[in-house]
């Protein structure tokens, strides 16, 4: 980062910090939030994150998870899901699979951005509807990587060629949630794995004008909250040099603190569905927990591919040979370097939770948030075996008025 960069963003910290109070001081008592939202926490969870050494840590984080997966099957089932693709963002293929791709090929492939809607019914018997992953791609080109990325392929021949092979535009978020039935009046809450390349003022609206737009935006879902692991808001507010490529420094600017829900640790929703803290991509990443007619589905971005939480079955050229020359489990997408022993804990912690396919038992349901695109022209960097959405149930709209 130059020195005109680092002045720049600790100055947006500290704009940023008479906005938005920082998280300890300003945020509500958790256990009051949960009872509000109609969420409880994850006893199984508590300390697992904190054991030492970190051998034993992972012994217990799988322990716990085995644990917790019992109750929560019988605690019942989501009221429906569907998913809609967003859009498709290029990514390199080193950050993808750890290094572990070993022939030639492009040195970017395509993520599908894809946008998850749950309805559940919380605890105190309150029909919910949650947005997971309502990608905006007008923000995520606001960060740093991205923008960077863009003025590179700007400048080199068939530059403009080159993006149309990689980037494709399918919904945006109201757009999408349209599609499914929907206004945004339905929505009760929103969330996001991660806020890599989000940029919350495009989701809760802002009482100042992002540059480049004419007035202030308003809330893509009237009065529905973010929630937002404690620890994943305060890095957005406080950005170390080594995290500020991957966030919108300025994101939340003008945004109404209220807008936010912040929870600490695991939580669950409600009967089938859970957020659970998953640490390591970013500090305060956390996975989506869903369970459905066939089973439990976890989704998250510490992987964009199934080959990356079981990479001996992936056929992509050299992810099997990272798993058996390494002994690991797992084969992280690391793109970023916060603790890849926390990242892959937290994988371990999801393909526990995870059930088999039924269409292939070989394989666990696991969808990633945003999934390697299968397109030929990216071969062999082509996922192995490819989810490419979920649906169950039949999403409806008015639920809020059966409260």
């Amino acid at each position: 980062m130059t020195t005109h960069q680092q002045s720049r963003t600790t100055s947006t910290a500290s704009a940023t910090q008479d906005t938005v109070a920082a998280p300890d001081s300003a945020a509500p008592d958790s256990a009051a939030l949960l009872s509000e939202i109609g969420a409880r926490p994850i006893p199984e969870f508590d300390g697992v994150h904190d054991i030492w050494p970190r051998g034993d840590r992972l012994r217990a984080i799988r322990a716990a998870a085995t644990q917790y997966k019992k109750r929560f099957i019988q605690q019942g089932q989501v009221r429906a899901v569907q998913s809609v693709d967003v859009a498709g963002a290029p990514y390199p293929v080193n950050y993808a699979f750890d290094n572990a791709v070993t022939v030639p090929s492009l040195p970017l492939i395509t993520m599908i951005n894809r946008m998850i809607v749950v309805q559940y019914d919380d605890w105190n018997g309150r029909p919910r509807t949650l947005v997971f992953e309502p990608t905006v791609p007008a923000g995520s080109a606001e960060a740093p990587f991205y923008s960077n990325l863009q003025k590179l392929v700007d400048k080199i021949p068939g530059g403009a060629l080159a993006s149309k092979v990689i980037l494709k535009y399918f919904n945006e978020p109201d757009v999408a949630l349209s599609k499914v039935g929907l206004t945004p009046q339905d929505v009760d809450f929103c969330t996001f794995d991660h806020l890599h390349v989000q940029d919350p003022r495009m989701i809760l609206g802002s009482t100042e004008t992002i540059p480049g737009d004419s007035a202030p935006r308003e809330p893509l879902f009237g009065d529905a909250r973010m929630l937002v692991h404690r620890r994943e808001l305060a890095t957005l507010e406080n950005l170390h040099p080594m995290q500020w490529a991957w966030y919108v420094e300025d994101g939340l600017v003008g945004v109404d603190r209220d807008k936010f829900a912040v929870f600490d640790g695991d939580i669950e929703l409600g009967p089938g569905i859970a957020l659970l803290w998953t640490p390591g991509h970013t500090d305060g990443n956390h996975s989506l927990v869903i369970n459905t007619p066939d089973g439990v589905w976890v989704s998250s971005e510490n992987g964009i591919s199934l080959d990356n939480w079981q990479p001996e079955l992936s056929k992509i050229p050299g992810v099997r040979r990272y798993h058996e020359q390494f002994g690991r489990e797992i084969c992280p997408n690391a793109n970023t370097l916060e603790d890849a022993l926390d990242q892959y804990d937290s994988m371990i912690k999801e393909k526990t939770m995870a059930d088999r396919c039924p269409a292939d038992p070989r394989w666990l349901q696991i969808l990633p948030s945003t999934e390697l695109a299968p397109w030929k022209r990216f071969w062999p960097v082509v996922p192995t075996y490819c989810h490419g959405g979920i649906s169950y149930g039949r999403i409806e709209s008015g639920l809020k008025e059966k409260k």
